[in-house]
């Protein structure tokens, strides 16, 4: 299973920016699929996830700006963020999972198996 994100740059303060990611290398829809990102000297945060039973949330620091989808298949995710700050400059990753034999489970940051590399975004003031 393969996973890239797309969609990173460079944004001036109170633009907006969408970013993709396709999961690949399976035919079966993922489970959950979530947004992470980690800025310089912080650690990685959780912006956003959709679970398994359609449900989203969101950090507190983007609730309000960020959008999260994903396509039918369930193999590709989308952040939609505007108003965007310097503080949202980080590297953002994308991670998926898939059912686990029919087991409901909780996922975390810690249960994603598959991530992909990272597309950076910069917001400048």
């Amino acid at each position: 299973v393969q996973v890239a994100e797309y969609g990173g740059g460079s944004v001036q303060s109170g633009g907006s920016l969408r970013l993709s990611c396709v999961v690949s290398g399976s035919t079966r829809p993922t489970y959950c699929m979530g947004w992470f990102r980690q800025g310089p000297g912080k650690e990685r945060e959780r912006v956003a996830q959709i679970d398994s039973d359609g449900s989203r949330m969101y950090a507190d620091s983007v609730k309000g700006r960020a959008t999260i989808s994903q396509n039918n298949e369930k193999n590709t995710l989308y952040l939609e963020m505007d108003s965007l700050e310097p503080r949202d400059s980080a590297m953002y990753y994308c991670a998926a999972d898939y059912d686990r034999g029919g087991i409901d489970f909780t996922c975390t940051e810690s249960t994603y198996p598959y991530w992909g590399q990272g597309t950076q975004v910069t917001v400048s003031s």
